[in-house]
């Protein structure tokens, strides 16, 4: 019998799955891939946390089922850590709740907020799983163009038109973001939420790399704007910051309505994480706060080097201030040929993974993205393949 699954029918091919079948392939003739291309932390989590983790298991009464919003100590915990960070005052009954990751918790919450026609405004290029959430409930796409700076963003919001009266229920935002590395400042904030304000939408801001901001840029929340949880959530991973991206450990504060809307959804569809990791959880926001910078430091160290690296070659490619990742624009006549054939072609004759930009969206088709979880020796020995790579005259593009 032929089966017919329309909403799968809706969701494209997913293109990375061409570069890691790729990137399989080669590893398993015996080639050496330098892999730049998932944003896949390799950092280990700081032995307090694992430590936590270990003396809890140990508890039998820790095996039992959980709670969906997470544990009270979880939720009094992040409270206390925006606190301390942002100066932000929320209240951990009614403004926070656990995720099971960032991904998870927007992916639920688009859902418990929309309904099948709404609009919802995600950036373009974005991490994939901001726009295809909202293609998963049936939500009409607006794109909003990101890469030209934080007043180009603005102006770009402010000028959006929509084909019909219904405003869009949801704006989508992330800073520092994924892919192209931008960071805003404060104002940044200030101009979207009276935005919002006066247009009737709510923000989902997605602060996964809060911590990973370099040459003295920062990284605000936007609940630091005053009347800013009147219209916006914030969602966190702790994958990055804690080196906990397997642990899957995440969670949303903000609007008090829209944190109890993810909370009911959240209670038909899971019974949270594994208490032991909550828990760990609790040492991590609480105890580990030293380990940040070190985590931070790696990362500079490694966008520094291939940055380096890349220049070097005559690819120009600019420092980056935000994220693990960098954003590089194809150079020359590559660019022509789009970035998923040109990523293909890094890996089967340099050596080197990416992400093809085509990933995030078609805005990214003139990009690549390096993830910085290669150690310096191993950029190096990329830097070697890719220059090699450019000083053959290509016989695809």
């Amino acid at each position: 019998m032929n089966y017919r699954f329309p909403l799968i029918e809706k969701l494209p091919p997913y293109v990375f799955a061409v570069t890691n079948q790729l990137k399989m392939e080669a590893r398993h003739r015996g080639e050496d891939i330098i892999d730049f291309g998932m944003g896949n932390p390799d950092l280990a989590t700081p032995q307090p946390i694992v430590d936590k983790l270990c003396e809890a298991a140990q508890q039998a009464k820790n095996h039992r089922y959980s709670q969906s919003k997470g544990i009270p100590n979880l939720r009094l915990e992040i409270t206390r850590w925006y606190e301390r960070r942002y100066g932000v005052t929320l209240n951990p009954e009614t403004e926070a709740i656990a995720t099971i990751g960032a991904k998870e918790g927007f992916s639920h919450l688009i859902l418990a907020l929309v309904e099948p026609g709404d609009k919802v405004i995600v950036p373009e290029p974005s991490y994939p799983i901001h726009s295809f959430a909202a293609t998963i409930a049936g939500c009409e796409i607006i794109k909003l163009p990101i890469g030209g700076g934080a007043q180009a963003t603005l102006e770009a919001l402010r000028q959006l038109e929509y084909p019909d009266s219904a405003q869009p229920k949801i704006l989508v935002l992330s800073f520092p973001h994924n892919p192209t590395t931008e960071v805003v400042d404060l104002a940044f904030f200030e101009e979207v939420v009276d935005i919002a304000r006066h247009r009737g939408y709510l923000v989902i801001h997605d602060l996964a790399y809060a911590d990973l901001v370099f040459d003295g840029a920062t990284a605000p929340s936007i609940l630091q704007v005053k009347g800013a949880k009147d219209v916006a959530v914030e969602m966190f991973s702790m994958s990055k910051s804690y080196s906990m991206a397997g642990w899957r450990m995440g969670f949303c504060v903000g609007n008090a309505q829209v944190v109890y809307a993810l909370t009911r959804i959240k209670s038909y569809l899971d019974y949270g994480m594994f208490q032991p990791i909550q828990i760990a959880g609790v040492i991590a926001l609480r105890d580990c706060d030293e380990y940040v910078p070190e985590i931070v430091s790696v990362y500079k160290n490694r966008r520094d080097a291939l940055i380096k690296g890349l220049n070097l070659i005559g690819w120009d490619v600019p420092a980056p201030k935000g994220t693990m990742f960098v954003w590089a624009k194809i150079p020359g006549q590559y660019a022509k040929a789009g970035s998923l054939e040109f990523a293909k072609h890094l890996i089967t004759d340099a050596g080197v993974a990416v992400a093809p930009g085509i990933g995030f969206g078609q805005a990214g088709d003139t990009h690549v993205r390096f993830a910085l979880i290669e150690n310096e020796q191993r950029i190096a020995q990329a830097m070697r393949g890719l220059k090699q790579f450019f000083s053959q005259e290509p016989d695809w593009v």
